[in-house]
């Protein structure tokens, strides 16, 4: 049952977190898009909506994206920094600003400009229609990426949707709007190298899609290389639960069954007469099959170790300072420069 259009209240409250690294040359045009939608705003469905606040966390970052964050603070008093004490990566960055949000609707966008905002008018009425607490963009074009990136991505995402998620994902994005309450909540509660979709499937009741369309980066292509993509990749199995354990057990119990069928054919062999010589090929690709199987577990598994290890030691997430420039003013630092 379609949701109707709300009557006589005040405009929906949207939270837009943007996690910065180096955002530089999109951030002062994606943040020109946004202040369109401050004011009141009707969605294609006639739902009124406002972006109240913005939220730029700021991910130690090069490229003098800090400077960038606090002339666009002063432009539009609606935006809000958010400073990290390091580098923590894109995903603890969306939680720091999603923990800092306070509307009824938290919108998480990247910061190259790929992302419409135009759509979340559309994805509020998702939300609504579907009476789901999480929406996901869904691209109608492919990324503008190569060929073996995007069908890595596609991959890695058709791998999670199909065996990891405790939900029926149909697709997951960047690019997603997720009741406040619940953003908060999982952003609070999130341990250490948890994927945030992850979290996010073990606490959503409905989750759904909308259409988008995507645009071209508005800076340089690059940003991630192959090593740190599949870095995320394992960080999505590892932080998934133990369904991924599942599967090291499945490749003990295949190749017990095979070995077994294995010596049931050599001893009828043997009985028979015709067991050939045995050659060191098949010896070698054997060894090579199940010491890769077996290093491949062992692997999986140190990686959950390694995972518990760091929240029994209370690895923090990701710590929240203030402005390194009330910290360090300029003309200290550079008088301390050697």
């Amino acid at each position: 049952m379609t949701d109707a259009p709300q009557a006589g209240r005040a405009p929906l409250s949207v939270s837009v977190v943007i996690p910065v690294y180096n955002g530089r040359a999109t951030l002062p045009d994606l943040l020109a898009e946004l202040a369109a939608f401050h004011g009141p705003t009707t969605s294609p469905q006639g739902r009124s909506f406002r972006v109240d606040e913005v939220l730029l966390v700021w991910d130690r970052g090069p490229g003098g994206s800090d400077q960038v964050i606090r002339q666009l603070s002063e432009q539009y008093d609606w935006v809000r920094p958010v400073w990290l004490s390091r580098n923590y990566g894109q995903h603890a960055a969306t939680l720091a600003g999603m923990t800092s949000s306070g509307g009824e609707w938290i919108v998480t966008l990247d910061e190259d400009g790929q992302m419409d905002p135009g759509f979340i008018g559309a994805m509020l009425d998702t939300a609504y229609e579907r009476q789901a607490q999480l929406v996901y963009a869904s691209p109608t074009n492919p990324p503008p990426h190569g060929f073996v990136r995007n069908t890595g991505s596609k991959l890695a995402k058709w791998f999670f949707v199909k065996f990891l998620a405790d939900q029926k994902f149909e697709e997951f994005n960047s690019y997603r709007l997720v009741l406040g309450e619940v953003g908060r909540s999982v952003a609070a509660y999130t341990g250490t190298g948890v994927y945030l979709d992850v979290a996010l499937s073990w606490v959503v009741a409905d989750v759904a899609t909308c259409p988008v369309t995507m645009r071209e980066e508005g800076r340089p292509k690059g940003g991630y290389n192959y090593g740190r993509l599949f870095g995320h990749f394992g960080r999505l199995v590892v932080s998934s639960g133990t369904k991924p354990l599942f599967f090291v057990t499945f490749v003990g119990v295949a190749f017990v069954i095979l070995g077994a069928l294995a010596a049931i054919w050599i001893v009828y062999e043997r009985i028979v007469g015709d067991l050939p010589v045995s050659g060191w090929a098949s010896m070698f690709i054997a060894l090579m099959v199940v010491g890769g199987a077996v290093m491949m577990s062992l692997g999986i598994i140190a990686q959950y170790i390694g995972a518990a290890t760091n929240m029994s030691l209370g690895r923090p997430l990701y710590v929240v300072v203030r402005d390194p420039a009330a910290t360090f003013p300029p003309a200290v630092r550079d008088d301390a420069a050697p």
